[in-house]
């Protein structure tokens, strides 16, 4: 990683005014912007313990994004990544959330999973094997996005990542602990608005089988010094593309063995 610890702690100021203001930003300065993944996660971490610093809790959860081809297609990232889901902003069964607070709030339906296990890193990476038994639970779940970019269309992947790709809480439906029973990668989910769906898809679209996302996940934070921790969710990806909301909306995901989630702004 070439970013100094000063240019990182710069970096992740600007993303943490926009969040803290809920005013869009042009950019990250060019002396201080990350150029590659390192640096991003980097950014990345700084503002989680900014955010922490301003009253926003732990990090209870995690994201990974561009799972899917269609958000892989949307956002032009070819490739998954990672991002942190604070406590606060999580809701259970029905989320309520303030327009007040964001920039351009925006929704997706999600595969999630909470953890009964550590799932720390091992010789050879993980597999479907050694992830199956640490998930405890699965369940639908409504990520909710905000888009703090004049134009996110123009930034690099790295300056997303950094922001963690548009994350901002997420509703979490009631956990399915027989989930096993189902045959993930073949179950369908819907995600409508105001009564009228707008996406659909099913379990394979992420990653072929939503456990590879969790897999991916772990992986990647054992590469990195970290581990998954008992207790914590993970949203694997989204099967629709991000569709934006405005206030009096009413969002329903459904997936079918894995319940509904709501959210209203």
């Amino acid at each position: 990683m070439s970013l100094s610890d000063d240019a990182v702690a710069r970096a992740a100021d600007v993303l943490t005014r926009a969040r803290l203001d809920a005013v869009a930003m042009a950019e990250i300065p060019a002396d201080c912007r990350p150029d590659s993944l390192a640096e991003a996660y980097a950014v990345q971490a700084a503002v989680h313990t900014n955010l922490t610093a301003a009253g926003w809790g732990s990090i209870s959860g995690h994201k990974i994004g561009c799972t899917t081809t269609v958000m892989q297609e949307y956002l032009k990232i070819d490739a998954p990544c990672a991002g942190g889901v604070f406590e606060k902003s999580v809701r259970l069964g029905e989320g309520h959330y303030d327009l007040a607070t964001m920039c351009r709030p925006g929704v997706e339906c999600e595969i999630a999973v909470r953890l009964a296990a550590d799932l720390p890193g091992r010789d050879g990476g993980h597999s479907h094997d050694t992830v199956s038994p640490a998930v405890a639970a699965a369940m639908a779940s409504i990520e909710l996005v905000d888009d703090r970019w004049q134009d996110f269309t123009v930034q690099p992947m790295t300056s997303l990542l950094a922001d963690e790709f548009f994350g901002a809480g997420c509703v979490l439906g009631d956990g399915v602990t027989d989930w096993r029973e189902l045959d993930l990668a073949a179950i369908a989910g819907r995600m409508t608005i105001n009564g009228n769906e707008v996406g659909a898809g099913v379990g394979g679209d992420i990653l072929g089988h939503p456990l590879n996302a969790l897999v991916w996940l772990a992986d990647l934070r054992a590469a990195r010094g970290q581990s998954l921790r008992a207790g914590e969710f993970v949203t694997l990806g989204s099967l629709v593309q991000t569709v934006w909301i405005d206030e009096g909306d009413e969002v329903i995901a459904e997936i079918d063995g894995l319940g509904r989630a709501v959210l209203r702004l």
